[in-house]
């Protein structure tokens, strides 16, 4: 069972650093976000491959890889024509000089580790013998919950930020009237649903895989990073945080 669990990490490690020596010629980083989704998929489809799995192990990694492929779709379009992501701007000031190799396990070796973590729910999933049932329904019902806003919410900033004038104003329409992360909420619905699978499954100890990810979208690089610094850029944004919600869709506050 640890040698299988290893071969997702082998995966995720893999998938990293053939990232890694694209983002060389690139002398762009963020080519990470693009493979950050992929590796995540990428374990679990290595353990659907050495396992042998039941529809609860096939039907995880099946949503798992549906979410991936449309994550690094969006981001791989929304980052065309475009340098390299102010966020990795400042890691590879902060490291200079030889950033190159030391983005190598900075940020490529850590995302493959991270990745590798949050894919566990799809290992429990997997390797666990129990067969599909009322949860299943429940959670696959809320994965789809999680996919839609998501996807919507991301289809609405793209259009939002083709606008004339989007440069310093706030997008507060859509989705984004109800949670200033609805697309973070979205991904983080996604993963415990997965989760839920898997705990029917026998493997509620996988509860660790989306308990890092709302950790990191709500306090390292997804909520707190985007709003470290964005009233500063968009002064609009500050009325915007005491009207609305910071992460699960509530109506505005007067």
């Amino acid at each position: 069972m640890l040698q299988l669990a290893l071969a997702g990490l082998g995966t995720t490690a893999g998938l990293m650093f053939v990232a890694w020596l694209m983002s060389l010629p690139l002398r762009n980083v963020a080519i990470v976000d693009v493979f950050w989704g992929l590796a995540v998929a990428g374990a679990g489809a290595t353990w659907l491959l050495l396992a042998e799995p039941g529809p609860r192990g096939t039907l995880a990694a099946g949503l798992a890889v549906l979410w991936a492929a449309r994550l690094a779709l969006h981001i791989l379009w929304r980052s065309r024509g475009k340098g390299e992501d102010r966020r990795y701007q400042v890691i590879r000031a902060r490291n200079a000089p030889n950033f190159a190799f030391k983005s190598l396990y900075l940020v490529f070796a850590l995302q493959a580790v991270l990745a590798w973590v949050i894919a566990l729910p799809l290992f429990g999933a997997i390797t666990g013998p129990a067969p599909l049932g009322p949860v299943d329904v429940c959670a696959v019902l809320l994965w789809l919950a999680g996919f839609l806003m998501q996807a919507v919410a991301d289809l609405q900033m793209a259009r939002f930020q083709q606008r004339p004038g989007a440069e310093g104003a706030v997008m507060d329409r859509g989705l984004w009237r109800y949670s200033r992360h609805p697309n973070y909420f979205g991904e983080t619905l996604m993963w415990w649903s997965l989760w839920l699978i898997a705990a029917a499954g026998g493997a509620w100890w996988t509860i660790v895989g989306p308990l890092l990810l709302t950790f990191l979208l709500l306090k390292v690089s997804g909520v707190a990073l985007t709003e470290k610094d964005i009233a500063t850029r968009r002064p609009e944004y500050r009325a915007y945080i005491r009207r609305t919600s910071a992460f699960v869709p509530l109506p505005p506050r007067a």
